[in-house]
């Protein structure tokens, strides 16, 4: 396989899955806050009317979103900074450095929905669909 076929024929399919998998990995955190599932994610005492059930309801939503590629970049736009405040807010005040201060997932998440935000859903997405 040479270059021009993985630059044309695999890198949008390589977005959709990026999309969907980033998605799913979204949506995860937000059934774990607010509908329970997986259990043990968040403490007895979890409020939704905080900052943390905030961030649930856009995980939750966002992470639907991207998983269906519809509305994908205002969704990833959303998620992207959702992160950057969750970076920010939880995760920069225990230390510079992302590894030592437990953050290098959520920077990942800001990163990588900013990307999908610029680049768009992919050819696997309700998105792409509704354009043809």
């Amino acid at each position: 396989m040479d270059n021009s076929t993985l630059a044309t024929t695999w890198a949008p399919r390589l977005l959709s899955i990026l999309r969907i998998m980033s998605g799913l990995l979204l949506l995860e955190h937000g059934t774990g806050k607010l509908l329970h599932f997986p259990t043990g994610v968040v403490p007895a005492t979890f409020n939704v009317m905080s900052m943390p059930g905030y961030a649930g309801i856009i995980e939750l939503v966002c992470g639907i979103l991207l998983v269906l590629g519809l509305f994908t970049r205002p969704a990833a736009f959303i998620a992207s900074g959702m992160a950057a405040v969750g970076y920010f807010l939880v995760h920069a005040p225990m230390g510079f450095f992302p590894v030592l201060n437990h953050g290098e997932t959520i920077a990942l998440y800001c990163f990588v929905f900013l990307y999908i935000f610029a680049a768009g859903p992919g050819p696997w997405s309700i998105d792409a669909a509704r354009r043809k």
